[in-house]
């Protein structure tokens, strides 16, 4: 008996059918056309649940350190830590198929499985794409929820990552919800990915109008703003001979950024030093056009219609 119960019984191909053993232990009580299905059964939910008992003891945790390296969040960790329980079940199916001699049966099973499979891809492409690049957002992380992102002609604040899609609250507070894809194929600008963000802001002065005088106005104005670092310092530099006007960059920075405090720092700072221009009589010129020719032509066809 012992060594029955110790031993598998080599099938007639040479393969080795460990549910044998327990078939002819439980033939000696019940008919030979129950011991056999019922062995096989008892085999394979033995084998699933001993190779699902070792995926969660050693596969998951290693799962989870590989996670923890990359520094994913909780929202990109539930659905990872989710396929990797899949495809552990899937491993613990086919490790069971077989040791419970399901063969013939897990063969067949595979031939269907792969058609169904290419009948679904064929299918679902477009979804399998978003996936795919679902999966990529996850572990490159170019934004997270909350990131202010730009992308073609739009932006706006990332509410949530899905698989298959990225949801993006803009700033007009419309939802827009994106393909995956999308994302991936094109150029992502995120401004707040960094814990600093420089803003270039252009200001346009006369040519009368002293250059040196402007440039320390506007450097003065970006020291005293709170919110504006002092490391990197701000600096100005002469950024273009226009029509009308002399064009000067200045390039501050500022710490933490996201669109809020963008957009209200900038407007501050733009607003001190137009009022720190108007005390000092540096001019903002307006856009200036010269028209040649067209005043006359309609002159002279207002004149031609006159006499008709």
């Amino acid at each position: 008996m012992s060594g029955l119960l110790l031993q598998a019984t080599p099938e007639p191909g040479g393969t080795v059918n460990p549910s044998a053993p327990v078939a002819e232990f439980l033939s000696q009580y019940l008919p030979a056309n129950v011991a056999g299905p019922l062995a096989a059964a008892a085999t394979f939910l033995v084998v699933l649940f001993g190779v699902y008992l070792l995926g969660r003891t050693f596969v998951v945790p290693l799962v989870d350190r590989v996670l923890d390296r990359r520094g994913l969040e909780p929202h990109a960790r539930r659905p990872l830590r989710k396929m990797a329980n899949v495809v552990l079940v899937f491993v613990g199916i086919s490790v069971a198929f077989g040791l419970a001699g399901y063969g013939n049966f897990l063969r067949s099973l595979a031939t269907v499985a792969a058609a169904a499979t290419l009948a679904i891809g064929l299918a679902l492409q477009d979804v399998i794409r978003n996936f795919v690049a679902g999966v990529f957002i996850f572990t490159d992380r170019p934004f997270r929820i909350g990131d202010w992102i730009e992308w073609e002609d739009n932006s706006g604040v990332v509410e949530d990552i899905s698989f298959r899609v990225t949801r993006v609250r803009t700033f007009d507070n419309e939802l827009l919800t994106v393909p995956n894809a999308v994302l991936t194929d094109d150029v992502i600008k995120n401004p707040v990915a960094k814990e600093t963000l420089r803003l270039k802001v252009e200001f346009g002065i006369g040519y009368d109008d002293d250059i040196d005088e402007a440039t320390e106005i506007i450097v003065e104005e970006a020291d005293r703003h709170p919110d504006v670092l002092a490391d990197p310092a701000p600096s100005v530099r002469l950024s273009e001979l226009a029509d009308s006007f002399v064009g000067l960059q200045s390039r501050v920075w500022i710490e933490n950024p996201s669109r809020a405090d963008f957009v209200k720092t900038r407007a501050d700072y733009v607003q001190r030093v137009k009022e720190r221009f108007d005390e000092a009589g540096i001019t903002i010129p307006y856009p200036q056009r010269e028209l040649s020719g067209g005043v006359r032509t309609l002159a002279a066809a207002e004149t031609a219609t006159g006499d008709d």
